[in-house]
């Protein structure tokens, strides 16, 4: 199958590499002034964004109309089991006549406050990477120098919401030939090692399978059929440079906007999982949103003012050395928990009702049944 080729057009046997190795060799790659760290030992670096200044501290607050009584919605009996109704509907194997009969003894409501700070952030690194060449206008070093990262604008998305973007660096590209192939554009296939032809696998090769006096109806008594890796050709494009021959190197900037989240919710003696109250839908007492926030040293309730204090202290500690902080924001929500205690057939239970749409958690609730089952 190579026979005739001349040097230029041959083909290179990579049988044993890579299909796509992910970088080129470094020593390939020249050096651009600006980015000479993307040579020290890595494939990316992450770039630190410039140091800002805090603002003003914001002056103590009135917290009085925030935990005004009337904010806590009351729970009566018949919410109560509208709410438990709600839940049993909601489940395949639950029965309902025991809503309409259990006897509600008690009411506990209790209110809960959950803590939530938000900060949006933005990281860049810059890795090299590459394309196939295409023969079209190369923007190189010649053409300037390349900006560094945090210089480059770019169309940062609406607040609080995630997204990764990625961006050629200006001045930034050089065209190297191909380090799979070598400039040849294609290589020897590794499935027939060049020949076009395999081992039939029916016969394997023997031209007849065993025990059977005919030929082998798969390879025709040839022993061989057509290397379905490359169709019979004996080589295969270059998977890198798509045949192309050369490569476009360039420094990729790659930017990721990422939301991070810390929450706290007050702490409770309720028999309730804390991932549920965590989720709870409440009512919004308080919001902060700025650039930048202060914690809260001055709510009624110590521990939300702590988990503000650690929270912010957390961000910063985490993102100051690899992101730039564009927005934060705090809220305060109250989280309202009914505690019901009932009756039923002899039996007292409990089940909690918590968040503003009166969700319900009831693990012992007395007319369950096994999957499958009918209830009359």
């Amino acid at each position: 199958m190579d026979m005739g080729l001349s040097d230029e057009d041959s083909v290179v046997d990579l049988s044993f590499e890579a299909e796509s190795p992910l970088a080129p060799p470094a020593e390939l790659l020249e050096r651009l002034p600006s980015y000479d760290c993307l040579f020290q030992g890595g494939g990316w670096q992450t770039f630190f964004p410039p140091l800002e200044a805090l603002g003003r501290p914001q002056e103590p607050r009135c917290w009085s109309s925030f935990l005004e009584p009337s904010r806590v919605p009351v729970v009566t009996e018949e919410v109560a089991r509208e709410a438990l109704l709600s839940f049993v509907n909601s489940k395949c194997c639950y029965g309902s006549s025991a809503v309409g009969d259990l006897i509600i003894q008690e009411l506990k409501q209790q209110t809960l406050y959950r803590y939530r700070l938000e900060t949006f952030s933005e990281c860049r690194i810059s890795e090299w990477t590459f394309q196939p060449f295409t023969k079209h206008l190369v923007d190189g070093p010649q053409r300037g120098t390349s900006p560094r990262l945090w210089d480059i604008k770019v169309q940062v998305p609406p607040m609080f919401q995630e997204d990764t973007r990625k961006f050629q660096v200006p001045h930034s590209s050089l065209v190297k030939e191909c380090h799979k192939c070598h400039g040849r554009g294609r290589y020897k296939c590794s499935g027939c090692h060049g020949a076009g032809l395999v081992r039939c696998p029916s016969c394997s090769g023997a031209k007849r399978r065993a025990n059977q006096p005919r030929r082998c109806h798969m390879c025709s008594g040839s022993g061989r059929r057509r290397c379905s890796t490359c169709s019979g050709r004996g080589n295969k494009t270059c998977a890198t440079c798509k045949g192309e021959k050369k490569l476009l190197h360039f420094i990729q900037l790659v930017i990721m906007w990422k939301n991070s989240l810390f929450e706290f919710v007050s702490e409770h003696q309720l028999n309730c999982p804390g991932e549920l109250l965590a989720k709870a839908k409440g009512e919004n007492l308080f919001k902060d949103e700025n650039r930048m926030v202060y914690p809260l040293i001055d709510f009624p309730l110590r521990e939300i003012s702590l988990a503000s204090q650690r929270g912010i202290a957390q961000h910063s500690a985490t993102l100051a050395s690899r992101a730039r902080i564009l927005r934060q924001r705090q809220t305060i929500e109250l989280i309202p928990v009914t505690e019901v205690h009932y009756w039923y057939q002899g039996k007292t239970n409990v089940y909690y009702i918590y968040g503003t749409d009166h969700r319900v958690h009831a693990v012992d609730y007395p007319e369950q049944y096994c999957c499958g089952c009918t209830i009359i």
